[in-house]
């Protein structure tokens, strides 16, 4: 076994059902923005446009339950290990990987071959995670200054006037959703090129065997093939 075990403490329940609700908003926030911008068939605009602002709303919500839920549930920090630690740690520096950033850039460049062991998430995800809230409410309050009975009001209209008209506003909402797209094409591509490992975790709550990882001595310990199957 040449990856480090997934282990159900690095996912928390919560945290997997989380992920689900945010795939879901994201998926059906493209299919029915594309919509609303191109209507390609007729009969679905208002739908479409309910769906749009509700999952909206609930894709803003769930992200604020997700950062509270980190600061109180605990998990491992480190793939291969069942030791927790307070979620949020997972996203902020860690002695398991501080130090790997250039490892990682070659890593996702294809110039290394294997990526470094450590902390369960690598400094480009970390960065990457953590801008994540900050689109995710850029794009909701964007999509505020379109809607109409809200584009009239106060921050709404100001936004408006400061970037030069709703047409601007439309254009920054657009291409918010485009970096959305290809943070879901790489995020996914990036959590399967190794296995499926990952995606039976956070889509069926399987653990899988592998090596197992010291957070303390930042050293690989041991495999666990979970007694020869998943669980």
């Amino acid at each position: 076994m040449a990856h480090l075990a997934h282990y159900r403490q690095a996912h928390p329940l919560p945290f997997v059902i989380t992920h689900w609700i945010n795939l879901i908003c994201i998926l059906v926030l493209i299919f029915t923005g594309f919509y609303i911008h191109f209507p390609y068939f007729s009969g679905f605009m208002g739908v479409a446009r309910g769906l749009h602002l509700g999952l909206g709303y609930l894709l803003v919500i769930n992200c604020a339950v997700r950062i509270i839920l980190s600061l109180f549930i605990k998990s491992a920090p480190t793939a291969g290990s069942r030791e927790v630690d307070r979620d949020i740690k997972s996203f902020l520096p860690q002695k398991d990987n501080r130090h790997q950033f250039g490892a990682w850039i070659k890593y996702y460049l294809f110039i290394k071959k294997e990526h470094p062991l450590g902390a369960k998430y690598g400094v480009p995800q970390k960065l990457a995670y953590a801008a994540i809230p900050f689109l995710i409410l850029l794009v909701a309050f964007t999509g505020l200054c379109l809607y109409a009975p809200t584009s009239v009001v106060g921050p709404f209209a100001a936004f408006n006037g400061l970037v030069g008209g709703v047409m601007v506003t439309r254009i920054i909402h657009y291409c918010i959703m485009w970096v959305f797209i290809i943070f879901i094409a790489l995020h996914a591509y990036l959590a399967t090129i190794e296995g499926l490992a990952p995606a039976k975790m956070m889509f069926g709550w399987k653990e899988h065997g592998g090596l197992v990882y010291s957070p303390e001595t930042h050293t690989i310990i041991g495999e666990d093939d979970l007694d020869g199957k998943d669980h």
